[in-house]
């Protein structure tokens, strides 16, 4: 067993090591791989990506990545293609190849079937004299000068290459394709990702009750209005429009300062001019506006009008945080 120390270096040394790969492919980033981009992006088929072992693995990420960005693309393992799965590709399909060696037996099956048709083919390999680079349209070269793996043979550094270079390629997809934040929304609906896209403070504050006093109420009432709705506070109301907020913080400050407070009224204690968001906005907005005020509710408005409160537990709730 090793020692904790070594063990350490070990890990630090494998991110030096892969790192360091990855800073080497921005040599790769040349004219061919402005040519790949274009290739994809005028393209009116899909994008097959396949490999074999660990490379199979990647290209399914690639995938991913690509589908969630705006790019069509479908994985196909090289062992399963030359036994019936090369019907996925079609016509207007083009087919990128993982491989390091790009040597191994299924690359050197499946490459030529591939050829066999009209699709375009892309090589992402670690080795450009090889077998698959020779026999492709446009070379993705992954090359590393060594694998994390202290014997020098597990993928390790080569699979980050690939890894990055795949990324590389689908950034610049979908910066080419102007892919906004409400198109990255409409792929991932699901989950706090998806939420913060596309939820807003109007999906939200219809849930609350609404607290609201007018600036002659008496603190009673206040109190009562802050009680009974359970969001800590009440707005201020005058003809529809806010005047102010009250918070249970303000009632603690008001009853530690001590005197009589028979005939304080709403205008007494509320704090003017408080902060409000419109009902149209994000509710991941209303959360920043929270966190940089440091406080736990905000005033909606609609309209220029009051139309209730959004809470941070609200927030909370739907995962936005």
């Amino acid at each position: 067993m090793k020692s904790d120390q070594e063990i350490i270096e070990r890990g630090k040394l494998t991110l030096n090591i892969e790192a360091e790969s990855i800073l080497a492919l921005k040599t790769s980033i040349d004219q061919g791989f402005v040519e790949v981009v274009k290739l994809i992006h005028f393209s009116e088929g899909r994008v097959i990506f396949t490999g074999i072992g660990k490379s199979a693995i990647i290209a399914s990420k690639i995938v991913a990545t690509l589908n969630s960005t705006g790019t069509p693309a479908i994985f196909m393992h090289a062992a399963d293609a030359i036994h019936g799965d090369l019907g996925i590709v079609q016509n207007q399909d083009i087919v990128v190849v993982i491989s390091k060696s790009g040597n191994t037996p299924e690359i050197k099956v499946l490459v030529p079937l591939i050829r066999s048709g009209n699709n375009k083919l892309i090589g992402m390999t670690g080795d450009i004299n090889s077998f698959l680079a020779k026999n492709s349209d446009h070379i993705l070269n992954t090359t590393v000068g060594q694998e994390a793996c202290p014997n020098n043979l597990a993928p390790t550094s080569s699979t980050t290459a690939q890894l990055a270079m795949g990324d590389a390629l689908a950034v610049c997809l979908l910066d080419c394709k102007g892919f906004t934040g409400n198109d990255f929304a409409r792929y991932h609906p699901g989950g706090s990702l998806g939420k913060k896209l596309y939820l807003k403070v109007s999906d939200l504050y219809p849930n609350n009750p609404i607290p609201q006093v007018t600036v002659e109420d008496s603190l009673v009432k206040v109190v009562h209005e802050i009680s009974s709705k359970r969001l800590g506070a009440t707005a201020v109301v005058e003809n529809d429009v806010v005047k102010g907020i009250i918070t249970d913080g303000d009632l603690r400050r008001m009853m530690e300062k001590g005197g009589d407070i028979s005939g304080i009224i709403a205008s007494d204690i509320m704090s003017a001019s408080p902060k409000t968001i419109d009902a149209d906005e994000m509710a991941v907005d209303a959360f920043h506006m929270m966190k940089s005020k440091n406080i736990t509710q905000l005033v909606v408005v609609k309209e220029g009008k009051y139309a209730g409160m959004i809470h941070l537990h609200d927030l909370l709730n739907e995962g936005i945080i």
